[in-house]
């Protein structure tokens, strides 16, 4: 929302980071997860130099900044600064009170879940928590036909195999399912949680169904212009679109009216109008 106040910005930041932190200090760094990004490096050094997470954290990332800013300018590192500041701040000051280190499962799966939520709230006012994230970024300005995603994926990948050869493969195969859930959560709150549902369906009696969606459903319907490919005949296709338990109500009025019609289905993240999120 562009009339959101700029400081509710950076306190879902740094209650983001904070989340974040509480992850790698309570449940990652007691199992000796390795989950990639300086994060990882940090638990790795901690266990062996016994070098506190958060100097790792803001060692590593000075030097990155400082390229960042001279590459780059201020502007695009402003945001990531703070949130980079707030997770070594987060790192210090969070009490050490380490628990599901009897399940490894757990501290993966949990810690994965409450990373992700930090992960989501970081981004989603445009910014990162360093790291591997900002040196994907000066490296794409070198070697531009890969995407910050893809050299992302192979720093973070270089890192979780160094955790490998530390802690042992076990260890690594539970860093990837925290990675999984991370990456799960952190895109249900960038994509959305509210999934509904998009139909597109080709009938013949294309108004008797259209009607029926209006009336008996309440529900919106469109009726496009399509061309068989095969037959080369005009046809209308009816898209609407409805919520996950009005899907099955759906499928009945198609099936009702025309038992040929041919329908298909698939998930919509979110849905912005009336009837649905409002703007």
């Amino acid at each position: 929302m562009k009339d959101r106040p700029v400081w509710v910005d950076y306190g879902v930041m740094v209650l983001g980071a904070f989340l974040i932190g509480f992850a790698i200090k309570n449940m990652y760094d007691p199992v000796s997860l390795v989950t990639g990004g300086v994060s990882g490096i940090a638990i790795i050094l901690k266990r062996f130099a016994g070098i506190p997470l958060w100097v790792t954290n803001t060692t590593l990332n000075i030097p990155l900044f400082i390229a960042a800013w001279r590459m780059k300018g201020w502007r695009f590192i402003k945001r990531t600064a703070v949130a980079t500041l707030a997770l070594s701040v987060s790192l210090y000051v969070i009490p050490e009170m380490a628990f599901l280190t009897e399940d490894i499962f757990l501290a993966a799966l949990f810690g994965g879940i409450l990373s992700g939520l930090g992960t989501g709230m970081v981004f989603m006012v445009s910014a990162t928590t360093g790291g591997t994230d900002t040196l994907a970024a000066l490296i794409q300005q070198k070697m531009r036909h890969y995407s910050i995603a893809k050299i992302m994926q192979v720093l973070d990948g270089i890192v979780v195999l160094l955790g490998a050869t530390v802690f042992g493969i076990q260890y690594a195969l539970y860093a990837l399912i925290a990675i999984y859930a991370v990456s799960k959560v952190s895109d249900g709150i960038l994509e959305g949680l509210n999934f509904s549902k998009q139909a597109f369906i080709i009938s013949e009696k294309y108004k008797e169904i259209g009607n029926a969606i209006m009336t008996r459903m309440e529900r919106g319907a469109t009726a496009v212009d399509a061309v068989g490919m095969y037959s080369g005949a005009d046809r209308k296709m009816i898209f609407c679109v409805v919520s996950k338990k009005e899907i099955v109500t759906l499928r009945e009025i198609v099936q009702e009216i025309d038992k040929q019609a041919f329908m298909i289905v698939s998930d919509v993240r979110e849905v912005f109008g009336e009837g649905f999120i409002e703007y």
